[in-house]
């Protein structure tokens, strides 16, 4: 007996209701279908589908048979899916999204080696700090941070904690000096992010609870990297989180201030929609932004 094969009719008898359109579907003779079912019938040693001339219908056995075996059939279906998948070369369109900041400040270099390494793949980038809805979107994969929400049913890898941080020129830090408290910083210039909760104060994690601290906005903008270009220039302290500014701190352009204070943190992750089965194209995407963040639970980015 065809254990596997019998296993296939029987859960196709069951989604049809039917030897006969069962049978058609597998291209096999409705006498075969049911010899299937009596042959996996005696083999088990119990009743599977209790038989009339106007209806099918499931014994307990069956049942509970049918779910396992629904399981065992998926699980062999993806495993000859992937094999046949691993085998194809990633092409077609692969639509992208990303929340502005982190795209704007890490994709540039990340999308450029994937192309080079998968030529074959057109990359439609999006970039936005609304609320999207990738399956709804026609969007393959996205990139968000621990600020936003996204549905709970897609498929996660976080990529990396990203520390809030202060920095400023060394320009402007000669100008006016460095704060030493973060009560110092209601003295300085701060280069803000149009959020509210940031607009009137920046808040300082401290053993006691939250300090509050009040700023004076020299400049507020929605855009993360018209304020690192705003710090670089000299105008002020920036708060941004290490992804948007690690480069910058590495070479010297920009200094940390405070930075023995803990002004937060924002974790990043890459997510996709939980199918079964991913195309070449995002399964290739996936797997490599994944190998460049080996250390999901750490800072890549103030490394």
């Amino acid at each position: 007996m065809d254990r596997l094969q019998s296993m296939r009719v029987f859960s196709k008898v069951v989604e049809q209701g039917s030897f006969v359109r069962a049978a058609e579907i597998l291209e096999i003779s409705n006498a075969v279908a049911t010899r299937f079912i009596a042959d996996l019938e005696a083999h088990l040693g119990t009743r599977l589908l209790n038989r009339s001339t106007r209806r099918l219908s499931l014994t307990e056995a069956g049942q509970a048979y049918l779910e396992r075996v629904r399981l065992i059939l998926a699980e062999i279906d993806d495993a000859e899916a992937l094999v046949s998948l691993d085998t194809k070369k990633p092409t077609g369109t692969l639509a992208i999204y990303s929340n502005a900041g982190f795209g704007q400040s890490q994709l540039g270099e990340m999308v450029a080696g994937y192309s080079k390494a998968y030529p074959e793949v057109v990359l439609d980038i999006t970039l936005s700090d609304r609320a999207i809805d990738l399956v709804e979107e026609g969007i393959d994969i996205g990139f968000f941070s621990s600020l936003q929400k996204f549905d709970a049913s897609m498929i996660v890898r976080q990529l990396g904690v990203a520390q809030v941080v202060l920095c400023a020129s060394p320009d402007y830090l000669a100008k006016h000096g460095a704060p030493e408290q973060p009560e110092d910083l209601s003295r300085h210039s701060c280069l803000n992010f149009s959020h509210e909760y940031l607009r009137h104060h920046w808040h300082v994690n401290t053993m006691n609870g939250v300090l509050d601290v009040p700023v004076v906005s020299k400049v507020v903008s929605n855009s993360g990297v018209l304020l690192r270009d705003f710090a670089l220039a000299g105008m002020g302290i920036v708060l941004r989180p290490s992804y948007s500014l690690g480069d910058d701190l590495r070479c010297g352009k920009l200094v940390r201030v405070l930075p023995g204070f803990d002004m937060g943190q924002v974790s990043m992750s890459m997510a996709y929609p939980s199918r079964r089965l991913l195309s070449a194209k995002v399964r290739s995407f996936a797997d490599y932004v994944s190998a460049r963040f080996p250390h999901p639970e750490t800072d890549p980015w103030l490394a």
